[in-house]
């Protein structure tokens, strides 16, 4: 059973990963290559120790922070003429109503095994950070991840660099200790740059569509049982390219890569494609 907000094996993993790759960088890479002290070697260690911090601390929210809990008191207005859309069970054509939890089921929320409740406009279970990925964690997961790419990619450039240099220019030559830790640090940094930079771009992709992982799939099957009677599927919360970035990251473009998020409403209801007006100007 999960729990939130326990610290668990993978996250212990994950920091551990980072440590050993802010010290592979900074203290070993980055001091031999420039030298730590010299003006080259403390300007990329400061912009390496920003994204590496940054990417931390939306680690550390996302691991911690509450992904959206569904209000006791919270029942569908099926008579709300602000709500033009409801969704409704696949067999019997009932409001979705969650057995387990004993409540209604907001738009866009889905039960989680693990977690064993429902979770507002859930994503996905993350095991490495032990918690879901939803409403209230969303965007501070992606900006994990962004920061993350970034960082590992700008960690490979400066490994790279440090092996093309010239070595009748060094006066050091790299202990045997630095070697392994070049090893083990590159060992690590290919397949972890591959895997977030796959996972930044499928999440960039749903942004634009303003659908989650669960959405895509059930878009899929949706989108083929329409075809098979001749229908066009289109999913309801695809507002636009610019107000679907808004919906998840803000309408303040400066704080989009910030951990800032007390705009997003309450996630019991969302603008759809069905309504006229803006995202930016109307989120509950």
């Amino acid at each position: 059973m999960s729990r939130r907000g326990y610290v668990t094996l993978p996250i212990i993993l994950v920091l551990a990963t980072v440590a050993f790759l802010y010290y592979a960088t900074v203290f070993v890479v980055i001091d031999e290559w420039l030298g730590l002290w010299t003006a080259a070697g403390l300007g990329n260690a400061a912009v390496f120790t920003f994204f590496t911090l940054m990417a931390v601390a939306n680690y550390l929210i996302a691991v911690f922070g509450d992904p959206g809990r569904v209000p006791p008191s919270f029942m569908p207005d099926v008579e709300d003429a602000d709500n033009p859309i409801h969704e409704i069970k696949r067999k019997g054509g009932d409001l979705r109503y969650c057995q387990k939890c004993s409540h209604y089921k907001p738009p866009r929320t889905h039960h989680c095994r693990v977690c064993k409740r429902c979770i507002l406009r859930m994503d996905h279970h993350c095991v490495w950070i032990n918690n879901c990925v939803g409403h209230e964690n969303y965007k501070v997961f992606i900006i994990f991840v962004l920061y993350g790419v970034i960082a590992c990619i700008y960690s490979m450039v400066l490994l790279v660099g440090n092996f093309t240099r010239d070595p009748q220019k060094d006066q050091v030559q790299s202990s045997d200790s630095n070697k392994i830790t070049y090893l083990i640090a590159g060992i690590i940094l290919c397949p972890l740059t591959l895997a977030l930079s796959i996972l930044l771009v499928w999440h960039i992709y749903l942004i634009l569509q303003n659908k989650t992982t669960i959405e895509y799939h059930e878009g899929v099957r949706a989108m083929w049982i329409a075809e098979k009677v001749g229908n066009m599927y289109r999913h309801p919360y695809n507002v636009g390219v610019y107000e679907n970035l808004v919906s998840v990251l803000g309408p303040n473009i400066f704080c989009w890569f910030c951990p800032v998020s007390n705009y997003k409403g309450s996630g019991l209801r969302f603008r759809t494609a069905f309504e006229n007006l803006p995202i930016s100007t109307t989120l509950p």
